[in-house]
């Protein structure tokens, strides 16, 4: 397949060539006009290649989604070298409109004739699957329209030509017979009637036939380089999105974005949220199969459903808090291992056991209750220290009455709170 590619654009440099001194024989803007689409075919042929070099390439981990875009750049970059060429033709024309030259018709003939042979024979022997998808995939030109409406009412006299000229046909193919045919009208009035003028005419009509037909080829690459979605497969997309978000488990499909990432092949990216006992492979397994449908190259994030995970902040109390209920931040205290708990006032973990799924670490969760001792004593009434008795004393007294007799009380986790809890304005009173 290379080398065929490679001969035909050897055979293509030479008739350009050709047809170029031929142009500057003759002083024809029209032939010139004709032999700018034998340099389209030349980037055509370039464009058939790189599709031949894309599809033995593998993605890497540099190009994850391979290198089709390189069939779309390249299509892109001839239509508008195409259209550039049309407008320097216009250009040119304009200023011959003012000064008409003499225009010699010994080659102009032999000129069209062989540009549009090889024309012809290059596209139908070589089978070129970027442009050939561009020109099924993208609006049809004004040229194409008006052969449309003519081709309508000739196939109504003669119904076997309808699968000739319909639905539509060929953009290359008509541009190269449209140009053809103005060539011809050109060569017979100059022979006929001398008119020169026609040769400005007809470069013009030629200029603006391929403006018209690398147009609409050139804004539907452009929008596949812009990562747009097609607009004829968004109705299929919103109704398989539909589809997702009835599956069991499935609770919200969300961040869905889908692009073209080649002629013929989307990509994209979609959000799931699952329910906390659903299966996450047997999920992405039914939502892959329903979205590989329209989208090759897709990519399916996956989270279950999460509690609001309260803000867990480390830092010191202010000492005059007294509600305790209005207060969220609270400091942890350091985890100590299962074997330095003391049993008589600690709960030892069972290390063998796992974590839950999801462990907030939150205060009386996944967290070993530590109670650590308060060897700070404040006065009280009496001269009685106020604290809590500790646990051994309660349980070797069977009753623990807070305040009598403790030389050291315990304190909790919250380091910087006061042992006293109120404010007793009746100094050496007892408490009720």
């Amino acid at each position: 397949m290379s080398w065929k590619i490679l001969l035909f654009g050897v055979i293509n440099l030479i008739c350009t060539g050709f047809l170029l001194m031929w142009c500057s024989s003759t002083n024809s803007i029209a032939l010139t006009a004709y032999t700018y689409l034998t340099i389209f075919d030349l980037f055509s042929l370039m464009t058939c290649l790189i599709s031949y070099w894309v599809t033995m390439r593998k993605p890497s981990p540099v190009y994850s989604f391979g290198f089709e875009r390189l069939e779309v750049l390249a299509v892109f970059a001839s239509t508008v070298l195409a259209q550039l060429g049309a407008l320097f033709i216009l250009k040119e024309s304009a200023e011959r409109f003012l000064e008409q030259p003499e225009i010699h018709t010994g080659r102009l003939l032999v000129g069209t004739f062989v540009a549009l042979s090889f024309n012809l024979f290059t596209m139908l022997s070589i089978r070129n699957k970027p442009f050939a998808y561009v020109s099924e995939a993208a609006s049809t030109s004004w040229l194409q329209e008006h052969v449309a409406d003519l081709s309508r009412s000739l196939c109504g006299i003669i119904p076997g030509l309808s699968s000739i000229f319909l639905p539509r046909m060929n953009p290359f193919v008509l541009i190269d017979l449209a140009g053809a045919f103005a060539l011809c009208i050109t060569y017979m009035l100059i022979e006929i009637n001398n008119y020169f003028a026609v040769d400005t005419a007809s470069a013009i009509a030629i200029a603006l036939m391929t403006f018209g037909t690398m147009y609409p080829m050139s804004v539907y690459s452009g929008k596949v380089l812009l990562q747009t979605t097609p607009p004829h497969v968004i109705g299929q997309l919103d109704k398989l999105i539909r589809e997702v978000s009835t599956l069991d488990g499935v609770l919200e499909v969300r961040n869905e974005h889908f692009w073209t990432l080649g002629f013929g092949s989307l990509a994209g990216s979609v959000h799931v949220r699952i329910r906390r006992d659903a299966n996450e492979q047997m999920v992405l397994a039914h939502v892959t199969n329903r979205l590989y449908t329209l989208v090759s190259t897709l990519t399916v994030q996956i989270f279950k459903d999460d509690w609001i995970r309260p803000a867990l902040l480390s830092g010191p109390v202010a000492a005059n808090v007294l509600n305790f209920t209005d207060h969220h931040i609270i400091p942890m205290p350091l985890l100590k291992s299962a074997d330095d708990l003391n049993p008589v006032t600690s709960t030892p973990a069972k290390p063998s056991s796992p974590p839950p799924e999801f462990s907030f670490n939150t205060p009386g969760k996944n967290v070993n209750p530590v109670i650590l001792l308060n060897t700070q004593t404040r006065p009280y009434g009496f001269g009685l220290n106020h604290g809590h008795t500790p646990y051994s004393n309660m349980l070797n007294q069977g009753l623990g009455v807070p305040g009598i007799g403790a030389t050291q009380g315990l304190r909790t986790g919250f380091t910087n709170i006061p042992s006293r809890y109120g404010t007793n304005n009746r100094i050496g009173q007892p408490r009720p």
